[in-house]
């Protein structure tokens, strides 16, 4: 219950009526914060933490099923659902709007329960992320609207039932699951198939699955991108000397908006015009959803600035960041350079899975071309095998990197990172930590030292 997902689930469903109660291995501000709401959290996880009044048990994704609380559950003849499949039926009799892609959900999501909530629409709303702007992870509104990340690991988002949907782009992540890029796309292609005749889809036009996705849907769609021949088309003006990018958007050769972002790169942008089109399709107005861009901050770990730290005759910048695919370690590193323009920018990056470090190894060597040095600890363990953990290690992206011309290194623990940059930094640098993993305190550890 303690994760960002799951606590906003348990959030979500009681603000619909339910009682709930879970179990961590680990106390955090996050359930310490449910424990202050009423929601109590147990810190065993044995068959003896499920309460004898118990209806219904719900998983994280990552939860198998020889798990005791699971297996208990089960010898009671309880149900057991996994995340996915409650918030697919929290979506029953509501209009759902889920937000899907490889990467870009959570800004996406977080961004459109801004627009609607500034915007007088009153939305429900659950997101993987912590958004301060939007009060957190989720969020009970008295409208039928109800917003959520749809994630595509273990085909989650098969569980859905939304009327409205957004695909952001679809590549090659899940591999441990999925096995080819193909299966990938038929995935998405499933989720599109359960929108209904009265629904709509909003898609990536540029990326080269989008036919094979829209083949056959009855619902309205429509496509967004960079291309002339999007059917909602982004131009962008890069900021020099202003925190704003300007965004301008075309519908039928004609413009429909104009948006001000606050959070640089062209991805920003295109999220942000998602979001944007998306609440347009909900009832926002154009002019109040303007306003309302323009004041949306950003969330917890998307580039997210967290301060300067003094060095010898000046400042190093310090941001963290939640990238652990190739696309968006790129895209993050490009948007960093153009927006703070550092002397040098030093990237500290985790890598997320054994799995998706083996299959993308070739995709991560080149995804640090805007990076100066590059840092890399320990490959954080999550989900795969004990076989998968020994198939690969932090040392051979370094190798790869090393090749390709990249000063990198392999550095563990943290604290032998955090000592390594109070040695090599030098004022005017910018600091990033990347990942999905706890590569976090590295940033935060810098900035107390």
């Amino acid at each position: 219950i303690g994760g960002c997902g799951m606590s906003a689930l348990a959030r979500i469903a009681s603000y619909f009526g339910a009682t709930c109660g879970g179990s961590d291995l680990t106390t955090s501000a996050t359930t310490e914060q449910l424990v202050a709401d009423g929601i109590p959290v147990d810190l065993t996880q044995t068959g003896e933490s499920v309460p004898d009044d118990c209806d219904l048990l719900v998983i994280s994704a990552a939860i198998r099923y020889n798990h005791p609380e699971v297996v208990e559950a089960t010898r009671r003849g309880l149900t057991v659902l996994k995340y996915a499949q409650l918030l697919g039926q929290l979506m029953l009799g509501r209009i759902g709007v889920a937000i899907a892609g490889t990467h870009g959900k959570s800004t996406t999501t977080s961004m459109l329960a801004h627009l609607l909530i500034k915007t007088g629409l009153d939305p429900s709303f659950i997101v993987g992320a912590h958004c301060d702007q939007i009060g957190g992870g989720a969020r009970f509104g008295h409208s039928n609207l109800l917003v959520a990340e749809a994630c595509e690991f273990d085909r989650s988002f098969h569980s859905f039932h939304p009327t409205h949907a957004v695909i952001l782009n679809v590549e090659e992540d899940h591999m441990e699951i999925y096995g080819s890029l193909d299966a990938v796309v038929e995935s998405f292609a499933q989720f599109a198939r359960q929108l209904p005749a009265n629904g709509s889809l909003l898609l990536n036009h540029e990326m080269p699955h989008r036919l094979a996705i829209i083949a056959g849907l009855d619902c309205t769609v429509e496509s967004i991108g960079f291309s002339p021949q999007a059917d909602w088309r982004i131009e962008i003006d890069e900021p020099t000397h202003s925190p704003f990018m300007a965004i301008r958007l075309y519908h039928g050769g004609q413009q429909a908006s104009s948006l001000s972002c606050q959070m640089p790169g062209e991805h920003m942008a295109y999220n942000a015009a998602a979001a944007a089109i998306t609440a347009h399709r909900l009832g926002a107005p154009w002019d109040a959803i303007q306003e309302a861009i323009s004041e949306f901050r950003g969330l917890d770990r998307r580039m997210q600035w967290l301060g300067e730290r003094p060095v010898d005759g000046g400042c190093v910048t310090v941001v963290d960041d939640y990238g652990h695919h190739p696309t968006e370690i790129d895209t993050t590193l490009r948007a960093l350079r153009l927006r703070y323009n550092p002397n040098r920018l030093i990237c500290v990056f985790q890598p997320h899975q054994h799995s998706r470090t083996r299959f993308l190894m070739e995709q991560f060597a080149v995804s640090f071309s805007q990076a100066d040095i590059i840092i890399v600890p320990h490959i954080h363990f999550a989900r795969d095998s004990e076989q998968e953990r020994h198939a690969v290690r932090a040392a051979d992206l370094v190798d790869r990197l090393r090749h390709r011309g990249h000063q990198a290194m392999h550095l563990y623990p943290f604290e032998a990172i955090v000592e390594e940059l109070q040695v090599i930094l030098h004022p005017g640098d910018l600091v990033v930590t990347m990942g999905a993993g706890n590569v976090w305190k590295v940033a935060h550890d810098l900035l107390r030292s």
